[in-house]
């Protein structure tokens, strides 16, 4: 990407490459290395004032995108260990208030912020008020690693929930490893591995999924989803629902009428659903086209050449090896053994096989070893 001059705030300095108004990326190796961490101190200014020492500030090291998605701000971020202080005097000087949802990927930060004094490590989720002073630091702040994480900057008008017991979640670390939380993690990890698939069009609608399915882990913490409008708890559902079906592939007895029943819901509600979010895909193609794609991956993995067909199959839910030949044969124009020759020549296949109208996301993973949400769960954006 060819750096170009973006006006962002007072700061300008022609590092941001920009694809379109929704997304943006900064990056130190686009900057003089002696400016590096002064612009990444103003770019971090530019949405909370705040103190930011590093003791590798010398030779700094930052990346960072921006995506603008409707009510939302999600940016993605990597940086060398960094300390960031916002003080009483700060606060009153200058308050948006924002709240910001911070997902940790790697490295741990020590946390004093609303009262609350703690630690956060890997998919752990911690939610910050501008409103309040806070201290967050890295744990060791001299080891030249990256810490990772993505953030998610919003209103606190636009939380659903009691402003008075939202104060008790901040400074407090909440799991990303199971409940609603896993499921935020993985839209976070998906959207934050794959920001090109995002169309301008479709931004302020998955900004609207990613505060509907914060409101729900919120909500959950709280013990208060009565307080959630329908419409939050529907998109919770949803993802739910296709996270369920990502993570049971492998069970022949996959079926819409099991995946119903393991949510008690009704059949009827579950095809209503897929309908609202994905109108020319029912649940039976959309699982169909899962498998398909993730049977495609395999027979192109050179470690897993040695694997027969049929065994590939059976992996992804296929009972009958003939059944899979032929939706392979259907979704691609190529028979399952014809396209793993063509893909493990030396040179690689001469003609990619056309994708399947129901393709599946890339194999994101995330802990419990099962793949990312990505842009195509959503329901909101049409790959």
């Amino acid at each position: 990407m060819t750096p170009t001059c973006k006006d962002v705030g007072n700061v300008q300095r022609g590092i941001w490459g920009e694809k379109d108004v929704t997304c943006a990326l900064f990056r130190t190796e686009d900057v003089p290395r002696e400016d590096r961490f002064d612009y990444w101190r103003d770019l971090i200014r530019l949405t909370r004032t705040s103190d930011i020492i590093s003791a590798h500030s010398a030779d700094f090291w930052a990346e960072h995108r921006l995506m603008e998605l409707g009510p939302v701000v999600v940016w993605p971020s990597a940086f060398l260990p960094t300390r960031y202080r916002r003080t009483a005097k700060m606060v009153r000087q200058s308050d948006p208030e924002m709240y910001h949802l911070t997902l940790l990927l790697d490295g741990e930060l020590a946390i004093d912020h609303g009262g609350r004094y703690g630690a956060v490590g890997s998919y752990d989720l911690h939610l910050g008020d501008s409103s309040a002073p806070y201290d967050v630091r890295p744990t060791d702040d001299h080891e030249r690693r990256a810490v990772r994480g993505i953030g998610v900057d919003f209103a606190r008008a636009l939380l659903p929930l009691p402003p008075n017991e939202m104060r008790t979640l901040v400074g407090r670390g909440l799991s990303g490893r199971d409940g609603a939380g896993a499921l935020l993690a993985e839209l976070l990890v998906g959207l934050g591995r794959r920001p090109d698939t995002v169309r301008p069009a479709d931004a302020a609608r998955l900004g609207t999924v990613v505060l509907d399915l914060i409101s729900v882990c919120f909500a959950q913490a709280l013990n208060t989803e009565r307080c959630l409008p329908q419409e939050s708890r529907q998109q919770a559902l949803a993802l739910r629902i296709r996270a369920f079906i990502r993570q049971n592939l492998h069970d022949p007895e996959l079926t819409p009428s099991a995946i119903a029943e393991a949510h008690h819901i009704s059949l009827s509600y579950l095809h209503r659903i897929f309908r609202e979010q994905s109108p020319d895909v029912t649940v039976a193609a959309w699982i169909r086209g899962l498998r398909l794609e993730n049977a495609r991956h395999d027979l192109e993995d050179r470690s897993l050449r040695g694997t027969a067909i049929k065994t590939v199959a059976a992996r992804w839910g296929f009972a009958r090896a003939s059944d899979f030949t032929r939706a392979f044969r259907s979704a691609y124009g190529i028979s399952p053994r014809e396209h793993r020759l063509q893909a493990l020549l030396p040179s690689g296949p001469a003609e990619r096989p056309r994708e399947s109208p129901q393709r599946a996301p890339g194999r994101v993973r995330v802990p419990g070893g099962r793949p990312a949400l990505s842009v195509a769960d959503w329901g909101v954006c049409r790959m």
